[in-house]
């Protein structure tokens, strides 16, 4: 059985002409390129939370569209049920639910009710069966008491809950996610994240791709993030795998006893702060390669000392991400 969604070596290129030139005759513009995606592969295992993780321009929005077949990929291919979302657009929006944060999407002088209604409609629901979808996603949703007013008299808030409530309307098993928590206040967020993890993924088993440039989100949800820079994936794996990411040292905070100095060459990088009872504290980044930590660990055995404790800290996600983004190791 095919991935829920599986991408090979897409990219997608914007392209433009100079000026009037492309209107003269026998003659063209040079063409300018904006690349939004560059031969980017993946694939969503079903079942599970999937982030796309990246800033702002980054090309996670682009790699959402082109999978709910509102854009046309430049290269590459791209499925959702097996099906390629250039040739299966019909089968694909039967099974997939696009939440974006894009309001325009939205009619502003009808209700929430109102554009329930009609999107549901583009799905060929009617009736006792839109209606009573419709209450249930809306109650899901803490939207019941706003439902009926103007959707130009939403909230920021309101209105993203709002999309989330069209995404689910047709019940589809793949949801795409574009920063579904961006305008909510903490709390509405954190009751929104503990709504897609425990419902949406645990109780009903949907399978979600993420998009966010919310380090922590991705944290919180997502069993396997996908980091995107640029338009180019830097790395896939799972949020327990991150950590060796873009780093070719490790971090570690030791305690010390009966150690009076250390040579000067083992010095440079580490901080040394004295503790009670005579204890030191020594901390500092290390070579993955162990050699300088074994060094050092061997000179306080040479000096006689002890080592109370020895623990290797493991980096945030903000330092990981920024680590990827310089290329640095």
């Amino acid at each position: 059985m095919p991935p829920p969604v599986e991408i090979h070596h897409l990219s997608k290129v914007y392209r433009r002409r100079r000026s009037l030139k492309r209107l003269l005759p026998g003659t063209q513009g040079n063409p300018l390129e904006t690349w939004a995606l560059r031969d980017v592969s993946l694939e969503v295992p079903k079942g599970s939370i999937f982030g796309l993780l990246g800033p702002n321009g980054a090309g996670k929005t682009t790699l959402l569209k082109i999978l709910s077949c509102l854009v046309l990929p430049s290269g590459g291919r791209a499925s959702v049920g097996g099906h390629d979302t250039v040739l299966g657009d019909t089968a694909i929006k039967r099974m997939l639910g696009y939440v974006s944060s894009d309001e325009r999407s939205f009619y502003w002088r009808l209700t929430g009710r109102e554009n329930l209604q009609f999107f549901g409609s583009l799905y060929q629901m009617h009736g006792k069966v839109l209606t009573d979808r419709i209450a249930f996603v809306v109650n899901r949703l803490e939207l019941s008491e706003q439902v009926d007013k103007p959707f130009g008299e939403y909230s920021s808030g309101m209105k993203q809950r709002l999309s989330m409530a069209r995404g689910l309307l047709h019940d589809p098993p793949i949801l795409l996610l574009d920063e579904p928590t961006r305008s909510l206040d903490p709390i509405s967020a954190k009751h929104l994240r503990r709504f897609i993890a425990e419902q949406l993924n645990g109780r009903e088993g949907k399978t979600l791709l993420l998009a966010t440039h919310n380090l922590q989100e991705a944290e919180q949800l997502c069993q396997k993030v996908a980091v995107l820079s640029g338009g180019r994936v830097l790395g896939i794996g799972s949020v327990e795998e991150l950590p060796v990411w873009g780093r070719g040292k490790e971090r570690y905070v030791l305690v010390l006893s009966g150690v009076s100095a250390l040579p000067e060459e083992m010095r440079d990088g580490l901080t040394f702060t004295p503790l009670r009872s005579g204890l030191l504290r020594v901390a500092g980044e290390f070579g993955r390669d162990g050699e300088r930590l074994s060094s050092l660990l061997a000179e306080v055995i040479r000096q006689r000392g002890r080592i109370v404790s020895c623990s290797k800290v493991e980096p945030t996600l903000q330092e990981i991400f920024d680590r990827i983004e310089e290329g640095t190791s």
